[in-house]
């Protein structure tokens, strides 16, 4: 196959083939021969000549870049593909890893075949509609994507980067596996270096942006993340509603909608952009994504100030992951939901609900020696879910690094609730006896066991609920 060359800015040279395989406002994107990398070439050949633009380049292959950490460089390697490396001819561009062969529909596949798994795709109702089964994944695999990248982001903006332009275009997803991986990164916006190059992309480009009082930046990203996170979990976009802010145009009812006059569609006061059929509220969501829409889409929607962080958005999205529970019915699209405290645990998806009851774990941190008190976090339970040691310990969170063997499960067998302790070391219950390692527990209402004697080890307080 004939195939063309580039020259790297390090004097090497890569051989790429002649046909495009993708291009974007600034770049035409091509395959390696050995197609395990591409190379992304800009159109403009002015910017060759730029030398700010390959100081920004070089900082972010080499001094920002995550991949390169000795300790957590292969985990960020499957969040993000990452540039390696510069191209100066025939123009400016940058070497990046081949996206790994699950985030491309497969040959075959239907209308979308050989095509990227971009965002929308899989949450908007026409395109969606067009995938099988399988590849539209479950409700729990859009709760792994959310986590993903919000940890993303959280790790761009740790290190004073901002994305810049995050959208459904930019952010690649495996609902069948859970997985995203955020490209593109060579728009990112550099401290010192490079003022951003785009806008962003319509729809996810926070108010600010659209009126044109404001360039992207870190906030601007937490806005296009909470659209990203309320599009994956509710299959909807959060501002477009029924209102019409001008009659004048389409284009000018779009700025409007977007930018100075934009209304979120689940707004708890004002009604006015509400759709008049939204089948799953973000309400039913648990107990602590509702409050970050609310942060993100109300109180921060026209004040960047008030928008929780990436680092907020997964902590709760992590939280979350502790209130799921499995649809009891089978044919349930959706499979998991969300348990909400309080109320009866039943699928939003599709209605059914427990018949019996389930336990929920409590958890209670130590201050004072035998003093503890509610952390208000929960653990609802079903038949295989695994306890690890952010369950048991206060002090550990299940952040990319985390230790994520299992210490402990819980089974429902014979009508009977039980925690098989997997620690190593044993659990006590209060006021009763003590639960060596590879020994089990029957879980009953106001059972309170504490999960490990060592430093910052919880108390848990079983509550039956439902049924």
């Amino acid at each position: 196959m004939d195939t063309e060359t580039a020259r790297l800015k390090d004097g090497s040279t890569i051989a790429y083939l002649p046909e495009p395989i993708g291009e974007g406002a600034e770049k035409t994107v091509y395959f390696t021969a050995d197609r395990r990398q591409v190379i992304a070439l800009y159109r403009d050949g002015r910017e060759s000549g730029d030398e700010k633009r390959y100081q920004r380049l070089e900082a972010i292959t080499v001094k920002y870049n995550p991949t390169l950490d000795p300790n957590e460089g292969t985990i960020w390697a499957e969040y993000f593909c990452w540039p390696t490396g510069i191209g100066s001819q025939p123009s400016l561009g940058v070497i990046a890893p081949a996206f790994p062969g699950n985030y491309f529909f497969p040959a075959g596949s239907g209308p979308h075949a050989g095509r990227e798994k971009k965002g929308r795709w899989f949450v908007s109702p026409k395109p969606r509609s067009k995938l099988s089964k399988a590849e539209r994944g479950d409700w729990l695999g859009y709760l792994k994507i959310a986590i993903r990248v919000a940890r993303a982001v959280r790790r761009l903006h740790s290190a004073g980067l901002a994305h810049s332009d995050l959208s459904s275009n930019n952010v690649l997803i495996d609902p069948s596996r859970g997985l995203s991986i955020i490209i593109d990164i060579d728009s990112l916006v550099v401290p010192g270096l490079h003022p951003p190059k785009v806008e962003g992309t319509p729809g996810y480009m926070a108010p600010e942006v659209v009126a044109g009082r404001e360039r992207p930046s870190i906030r601007t990203d937490l806005h296009a993340l909470g659209v990203l996170i309320y599009e994956y979990l509710l299959k909807r976009h959060p501002l477009r509603g029924p209102k019409v802010h001008s009659q004048e145009s389409s284009e000018m009812d779009e700025a409007l909608s977007m930018g100075e006059r934009a209304l979120f569609i689940e707004h708890p006061t004002d009604h006015s952009n509400r759709p008049n059929d939204i089948p799953i509220s973000m309400d039913s969501l648990g107990a602590y994504i509702p409050d970050l829409f609310r942060k993100t889409f109300v109180d921060g929607l026209h004040s960047p100030e008030g928008r929780p962080t990436a680092s907020d958005w997964e902590r709760g999205l992590v939280r979350s992951t502790d209130l799921i529970l499995p649809c009891p019915r089978e044919s349930c699209e959706g499979r998991w939901f969300l348990f909400n405290r309080g109320v009866r645990p039943i699928c939003p998806h599709c209605g059914s609900q427990y018949r019996s009851p389930v336990p929920l774990l409590q958890f209670y941190r130590e201050g004072k020696p035998g003093d503890f008190r509610a952390e208000g976090h929960y653990l609802a339970c079903w038949d295989g879910v695994h306890l690890c040691k952010w369950h048991l310990f206060d002090n550990v969170f299940p952040d990319q690094m985390a230790d994520r063997k299992s210490q402990g499960y819980i089974r429902l067998h014979n009508g009977k609730w039980t925690l098989a302790n997997k620690s190593g070391a044993p659990m006590q219950v209060v006021n009763g006896q003590a639960v060596p390692s590879e020994k089990s527990i029957e879980l009953t209402d106001g059972l309170q066991i504490i999960l490990s004697k060592a430093p910052h080890g919880r108390l848990a307080v079983v509550q039956m609920v439902g049924g």
